[in-house]
Order: C-alpha cells, then structure tokens, then sequence
C-alpha cells in the first residue's frame, strides 16, 4: 500500500491538542502496521516545519525530524512539477488554495497511491481517499 501525507495530518500528530490528533494517531498507528509506503514531497516538508515552528516551537520541529520525517520517502518538486502546481493554482483561481497542495495533487495524480493521509479539505474536495 501506498499513501501520500499532507502537512495536515503531520500537524495533527504532532498537535495532541488538535481536534484531529486521535484520529491522525489511529490512522498512523495502521498505516505503520501495514507497512504502508509513505510518500510526501518537499514542498510539504517545508510547509509542516515552517508551521510547526510558528505554532509550537523547535521542540516539535525536532519531533518531526527525528521521529517522522524519516520515515518518509520525499518527492522533490522540480522547476516542471512546480511550473504545473503554479498554473493550476492560478487556474483555480481560489484565495485559500495553497500552491503547496496544488503541487501535492498533481503528485497524487501522477502515482496515484491507495490513500492519501490529510485532514485538509481540499484534498476531500479533489475526492482524494482521505485517511
């Protein structure tokens, strides 16, 4: 099994506060136990630590280096795949819509992976499998 991770369910682990925290950490949890492939892209990774910063600190920074980003194989966002997110952001035409998602859906679209582990609702609205 395959399964694309957003910044939303990182946050969501990591925020044990959040409203999402229980079933991010159940979702985790079966995910690990399937030894599911876990994919995200940098763009992403940038995003969780930039906002894992702001929100909590450099502990939970630390947290997520140390504890999950290894367990993540990265997508790196090159000048074609950034080209394509930039144009369908701008075709969206949507305030909200991050460039950083837009890039994750068209990694989604081109690996197509059993499942996508997000909490954002963009990703529901695109009708991606959300864990």
């Amino acid at each position: 099994m395959t399964c694309f991770v957003d910044t939303s369910a990182i946050l969501a682990l990591l925020q044990r506060g959040s409203e999402q925290h229980d079933p991010a950490t159940r979702t985790w949890q079966q995910l690990r136990a399937s030894r599911a492939a876990l994919f995200t892209t940098n763009y992403v990774v940038v995003e969780t630590v930039a906002l894992l910063q702001a929100r909590c600190g450099l502990g939970e920074v630390r947290m997520f280096q140390e504890l999950f980003a290894p367990l993540l194989d990265v997508v790196w966002v090159g000048p074609h795949l950034h080209a394509t997110g930039l144009a369908a952001l701008m075709a969206e035409q949507r305030r909200r819509l991050s460039l950083v998602d837009c890039i994750s859906f068209e990694v989604i679209d081109q690996t197509r992976p059993d499942r996508v582990f997000a909490f954002d609702r963009h990703f529901a609205e695109r009708g991606y499998c959300m864990a």
